[in-house]
């Protein structure tokens, strides 16, 4: 069976001896159907046909045999040829230096420092195109911290010596600058700096610095409005106004640094209350809240609570 899975044309020798055996027994129906074929001439193909086909058997196995081993043998040479080849090759072939394999790691590492590159190289673009603009922000910028620069130094030297001269207009305390557009000027005596800085010590005492700023606003307001008395003095001193002149506290007090400081600094126009702002009281301690019925709130600082 193996033959014949080998070679097929044995197999289809095999099938043509048999359709001319089947043959020949239709050409002689009568002595098969009556069992007189001829013994001898059936021994005599059966015979041959044996022969035959063993000896087309052997000679297909033969030239098979053959066949096999010479494809084996050029194999085996071809196998030793590529061999060899490779052999010269790799002894020849020698990596260059400097070589590097790459790995998804440095390619990732690489990925990066190009899009960091190319990231660094838009921003460059940006600011080269940006320049003008930036240019004039820096300069507004620069104008922008040079005045508030001056202003401070102008509100720490005046805080340090306080201004004794103040200009007034119809509806706002002037600063020095703005002394042109003055309808008032009124000179501050020692007398009155010290009386300032006491009024704010026994009103706001235990109040934050905003707080004492505001009671400094309150007076000079008062000083410049017209339904007011016209001098610090009387302004402190007008019946029923503060309570630290009614009990006697204002005569007790010394100004504290934080009293001095904001004085100074409402002197030289600092506010924390608008300039129409003239009244303040403490609901917790006042016992009057006329002012708190009857006047327009502006805020609150601390425990004082101010209005217009």
């Amino acid at each position: 069976m193996l033959i014949f899975k080998q070679n097929r044309y044995i197999a289809l020798l095999v099938g043509v001896i048999l359709v001319c055996f089947s043959a020949i027994s239709l050409l002689q129906p009568e002595q098969v159907a009556e069992g007189k074929m001829d013994r001898v001439q059936m021994d005599k193909l059966q015979s041959t046909s044996r022969a035959s086909v063993l000896s087309l058997l052997q000679d297909e196995s033969k030239s098979s045999i053959t066949s096999s081993i010479t494809r084996g043998i050029t194999e085996v040479t071809q196998a030793n040829k590529l061999n060899n080849t490779f052999s010269l090759l790799s002894s020849a072939w020698k990596p260059a230096k400097g070589v590097e394999w790459l790995s998804v790691k440095k390619l990732k590492q690489k990925n990066t420092k190009n899009t960091s590159n190319v990231s660094i190289i838009r921003v460059k673009a940006d600011v080269v195109q940006s320049k003008p603009a930036a240019q004039k922000a820096s300069q507004l910028a620069e104008t922008a911290t040079k005045s508030s620069q001056a202003t401070a130094k102008t509100v720490s030297a005046s805080q340090k010596h306080p201004l004794t001269t103040l200009y007034f207009s119809r509806t706002e305390l002037l600063s020095q600058e703005q002394q042109s557009k003055a309808t008032r000027r009124y000179a501050v005596s020692e007398e009155e700096l010290l009386l300032l800085q006491k009024i704010v010590m026994a009103e706001a005492e235990g109040e934050p610095y905003k707080g004492k700023v505001a009671v400094a606003n309150v007076v000079l307001n008062r000083l410049r409005s017209a339904n007011f008395p016209d001098t610090i003095y009387k302004v402190i001193y007008q019946k029923s106004q503060f309570s630290p002149v009614a009990n006697g506290r204002l005569n007790r007090v010394k100004p504290n640094d934080d009293s001095i400081k904001a004085v100074n600094a409402a002197l030289s126009g600092v506010k924390e209350v608008p300039d129409n702002t003239y009244f303040f009281l403490s609901l917790k301690l006042a016992q009057d809240l006329t002012v708190h019925h009857t006047q327009t709130y502006v805020k609150t600082i601390g425990n004082h609570t101010f209005y217009k």
